[in-house]
């Protein structure tokens, strides 16, 4: 009884002084290390919430190594979990295949990026910091068609800005990449010309093929490709990264062109504009389900858009006779992913990612719960996605998607033929009207005084402005917010039962405290 007494003590004194401890504390299921690799294009943000939930207990290992060995870890049962940037392929681009060899898992949605180009390129000894390219000429440059900085292709989408004379190096990924193939997928679709004769073929690869003679340098992982591009030899090259990587090198990226003819880089903003018109597969009896089809997101015209943005996901171990699983790893991996899908989500935009939107939230839950059809021992209680604390959506408005009503239009020196703006890039935050303006550069335009549609991306008073229309016709569904599928009464929150605890410490932490410190007494006096 007195170690009882102890523990519930400590648990609200935590809760008193802000301190979080693990579930084990208060009698539930204890928790069990988990390990997974994969991605490097999601690591940066996986490893801060991994940073942050080792206060509450739970032991989360995560190594890169990239996609394709996320997903063959993950088939061979070596990990617990994966992340990947792609789905299992069946079979790969060099004819392996390219399954779970059977093991159960679901697909979870975890955050939401761009694919920025990065780059190293200095006029005598001052770096270009607000560099432009279009997508046709960011192709070129990557399938050997443009070798020089003095081109007039890029000459072009710098509206005449002289170029010094620099042999261009691309520094690509050596590792299998889910970077690589969401930057193959984009050429493959949106300048098939140029990528197929390059690569010999249609599709993705996730392995990006150098060709004997060229200057393109490959690295292993995003943080290497990063590093080699910011050394000290690296004046001249140019590498694809998620956006985080840049950040946090305080290093610039490209503003690419969109649709729309504005050239942006993948703020949070941005990327949360351009993903409301990803296409999700929403067949719940498809191994496919929440997937992503990024072919409007490419061509999407808002004018904030950027058009290299997309999802990166979770393989998650739902198999009941799953042979590395156990309740206390369900658990482990369950809470892991409730904080990574809502108050996680609240540090993406920091690093340069952006954070899923609601719908993608809502049916990560649904994925979640699927480890406690595996195993009933896992407890699942108090989580309701409406109380989340995401920064695209309220519990007002279910609606709204708040990331993207928040981004700003681009100004007017960002568009085709205007400028270059003289802000620079690679800071997380993004280019408006305000910060447009440079020395030598044309002056910025003023802010709009409207609010702006998300999905449309036109001007909308602002007495109009709230409630953000879904995109599509009624066979699409698009990544843009919907409305919950249930609605849980007394269920208002994520992790409902810390009000109560929060209460009981109210009343009875005083009174336990006062006991403890009369039995230390009593017991000195004993002793005396």
């Amino acid at each position: 009884m007195k170690r009882r007494g102890r523990t519930l003590a400590s648990a609200l004194l935590a809760l008193v002084c802000g301190v979080s401890l693990p579930l084990a504390a208060y009698g539930a299921v204890p928790y069990a290390q988990i390990e997974g690799t994969g991605s490097t294009w999601s690591e940066l943000i996986v490893q801060q919430w991994i940073a942050d939930v080792n206060a509450n207990g739970m032991k989360v290992v995560y190594t890169g190594g990239g996609s394709t060995k996320g997903r063959k870890d993950f088939a061979n049962n070596s990990v617990d979990f994966a992340i990947s940037e792609i789905p299992y392929q069946g079979t790969d681009e060099q004819g392996q295949a390219d399954t779970s060899q059977g093991r159960q898992y679901a697909y979870l949605p975890i955050v939401a990026g761009g694919t920025a180009f990065t780059y190293q390129l200095k006029i005598g000894k001052q770096q270009v910091k607000n560099l432009r390219l279009s997508g046709e000429t960011i192709a070129k440059i990557f399938t050997n068609q443009i070798t020089n900085w003095n081109d007039p292709a890029i000459a072009k989408d710098n509206n005449g800005r002289k170029l010094p004379s620099l042999p261009i190096i691309p520094v690509v990924r050596s590792d299998g990449s889910g970077t690589t193939a969401q930057f193959t997928t984009w050429m493959d679709k949106q300048y098939p010309s140029i990528w197929r004769a390059y690569f010999g073929r249609s599709g993705l690869t996730s392995y990006y093929p150098k060709k004997s003679g060229s200057r393109m340098v490959s690295q292993a992982g995003s943080d290497q490709v990063m590093n080699t591009i910011k050394g000290f030899s690296g004046n001249g090259m140019i590498g694809y990264v998620e956006y985080s990587y840049a950040i946090n090198a305080d290093y610039p990226v490209v503003k690419v062109k969109n649709t729309a003819g504005y050239f942006v880089e993948p703020t949070q903003y941005n990327t949360a504009v351009a993903l409301t018109q990803a296409k999700i597969n929403m067949d719940t009896t498809s191994q496919l389900y929440l997937t992503q089809n990024l072919d409007s997101v490419y061509t999407h015209k808002d004018p904030r858009a950027y058009p290299i943005s997309s999802y990166s996901y979770m393989l998650l171990p739902v198999g009941a006779s799953d042979q590395r699983m156990s309740t206390a790893k369900r658990q482990t991996l369950a809470d892991f992913m409730y904080y990574s899908l809502c108050t996680g989500q609240t540090k993406a935009g920091a690093y340069g990612y952006s954070s899923l939107p609601l719908n993608l939230v809502q049916a990560g839950f649904d994925q979640i719960a699927k480890l406690k059809a595996a195993d009933p021992a896992v407890e699942l209680t108090d989580r309701d996605v409406k109380s989340c604390n995401n920064p695209t959506f309220d519990g007002k408005n279910l609606k709204r998607n708040l990331l993207a009503e928040k981004a700003p239009k681009p100004p007017e020196c960002d568009k085709e033929g205007a400028g270059p703006c003289g802000s620079e890039t690679g800071t997380g935050e993004p280019a408006t009207a305000d910060t447009a303006a440079g020395a030598g550069d044309a002056p910025a335009a003023e802010a709009p005084a409207a609010e702006v549609d998300p999905v449309t991306g036109q001007d909308v008073p602002v007495a109009e402005s709230g409630a953000v229309p879904v995109s599509g016709g009624t066979q699409d569904v698009y990544a843009s917010p919907d409305t919950l599928s249930a609605d849980r009464a007394g269920d208002r929150r994520p992790f409902g039962w810390l009000v109560v605890l929060e209460l009981l410490a109210l009343v009875l932490l005083p009174g336990l405290l006062a006991a403890g410190l009369r039995r230390r007494m009593a017991a000195r006096g004993a002793a005396r």
